[in-house]
């Protein structure tokens, strides 16, 4: 074990991180990530934690260097303010206040309402809402804008689908867990004992409900992100010689 191991693992102990739930609430997809059961409790073995952690750092540093979107979620109240903090301070896109049924499956019909959010919020600021309407309308409005930012608001600047999906409880959002299933859009998850890893092609067992594990993993992997973000180099299109620029060249 490298020091940079034993660093991780420490963190990782320190936070709970090893905690998992009551032995009766297991899922037996990830009976091998545990290191025994205490007391009725199972412990999760963090050297694996620790494993699996660094080959998701690797993945998500890839993504940035490529300019790929990872799309951050967690509705669940223990998570939801963790990941959005950690998704704004990346400028990634996130969902943390309700997963909307076929935000994946159904994109086309979401991104109208994401171009609707922009549009009404582009009148705002510019005064047309002022202007164009009456009191009592802009009123109706401003519950639709207060709607529209509540659902949307993190995903605004989603220009398409997302590369990947990073989740904090799979189980607690197995709907979006299943639409990027559907869609073939990879799955990297923090997840407890009760969670079904099938789902999920990087799961990083650990606990999931103490803000202080959750804080250090998100910590470690929006930092690889942003890593490779910084290093990211958008491609230049290529612009078309016409025959006549090629003849005088």
């Amino acid at each position: 074990m490298t020091t940079k191991d034993s660093a991780i693992i420490s963190r990782l102990f320190e936070a709970g991180a090893h905690f998992g739930f009551k032995k009766s609430r297991r899922h037996p997809t990830v009976t091998n990530y545990l290191f025994g059961t205490k007391n009725g409790n199972d412990i999760i073995d963090l050297e694996q934690t620790a494993a699996s952690l660094e080959a998701a750092k690797e993945v998500l540093k890839d993504a940035g260097l490529h300019g790929k979107t990872v799309l951050f979620v967690s509705t669940k109240d223990e998570a939801s303010r963790l990941v959005r903090d950690a998704a704004e301070k990346i400028e990634a896109p996130y969902v943390t206040n309700r997963w909307i049924g076929g935000m994946l499956t159904n994109y086309s019909e979401i991104k109208k309402r994401i171009n609707r959010l922009a549009a009404l919020n582009n009148e705002r600021e510019s005064g047309e809402l002022e202007r164009k309407y009456t009191k009592k309308e802009r009123v109706v409005i401003g519950r639709e804008i207060d709607k529209l930012n509540f659902n949307f608001a993190g995903i605004a600047s989603l220009q398409k689908m997302p590369d990947l999906m990073m989740v904090v409880d799979p189980r607690a959002d197995m709907i979006a867990i299943t639409e990027a299933n559907d869609k073939n859009i990879p799955v990297m998850a923090i997840m407890s004992t009760d969670c079904d890893a099938d789902g999920v092609e990087h799961p990083i067992v650990a606990n999931d409900t103490l803000q202080t594990s959750v804080a250090v993993l998100l910590d470690e992997l929006t930092s690889a992100y942003s890593e490779g973000k910084e290093a990211y180099v958008p491609k230049v299109p290529e612009t078309k010689t016409t025959p006549r620029a090629r003849a005088r060249g």
